[in-house]
């Protein structure tokens, strides 16, 4: 790991100090990493909650009216009781029509100390989930319940979330503006150069509140 953080705990305090996800976007482009983002209708349930932590990918699926009889939630409770501290429960697979995520979910992942949750579809209990200040990103709110519609296959394995494939211990980073996934392979190199453009991106703000013409600026410092 670069000398700037020995662990997750120290790269995420610095990230969430620093950067943001444009930052993070901006940099995986650089890198050629170009469809890292998830779809931009995922928004945070309150304007200032950050999701930052390791992914615990979720396969969800419709149920099938007229087919098998599947336990309630599937495989829902047994993938929420294995998150870890500072995992996120990222789920897709299913058709957004129902909540994938609510308050006594929310109340679970809190005690095992889980970094926040990212539906590919709806979220309901809004109010609980704000009473818990518990990051959660969905489609919207949405109470229509998932028991009867949907059904949890499988976790911790590798999932396509819009364009995106997510797998196990990714870093799942969002905001107001989005929330894109950063492969663990690529890690370092990524967050490396995320905050060498926060901080040339501060010289260049300086900058132009001095008068520097945008042209010059961007001749100068390569950033815009």
């Amino acid at each position: 790991m670069p000398a700037e953080w020995k662990d997750d705990a120290e790269l995420f305090a610095l990230a969430r100090r620093e950067l943001f996800t444009a930052l993070v976007g901006d940099a995986m482009d650089k890198l050629g990493l170009l469809h890292q983002f998830l779809p931009p209708q995922l928004q945070p349930l309150r304007a200032d909650m950050v999701v930052l932590g390791r992914a615990l990918p979720v396969l969800e699926a419709d149920v099938v009216a007229g087919g098998p009889e599947l336990p309630p939630f599937g495989m829902m409770l047994e993938a929420l009781d294995d998150l870890q501290p500072g995992e996120v429960y990222i789920c897709a697979g299913a058709s957004p029509r129902y909540a994938l995520w609510g308050e006594m979910m929310s109340t679970r992942a809190v005690r095992l100390g889980a970094a926040g949750a990212v539906m590919e579809g709806y979220s309901r209990d809004t109010p609980g989930i704000l009473r818990l200040n518990f990051p959660t990103f969905s489609y919207g709110r949405y109470a229509q319940d998932q028991g009867p519609r949907g059904t949890v296959v499988d976790f911790r394995v590798p999932i396509v979330f819009g364009d995106v494939t997510v797998q196990p211990g990714d870093i799942v980073f969002g905001d107001l503006d989005g929330v894109c996934v950063v492969p663990r392979a690529a890690e370092a190199e990524i967050f490396a150069k995320a905050l060498e453009k926060a901080r040339g991106e501060k010289l260049v703000q300086r900058a132009l509140e001095n008068g520097m013409s945008t042209v010059e600026a961007f001749r100068k410092f390569g950033i815009m």
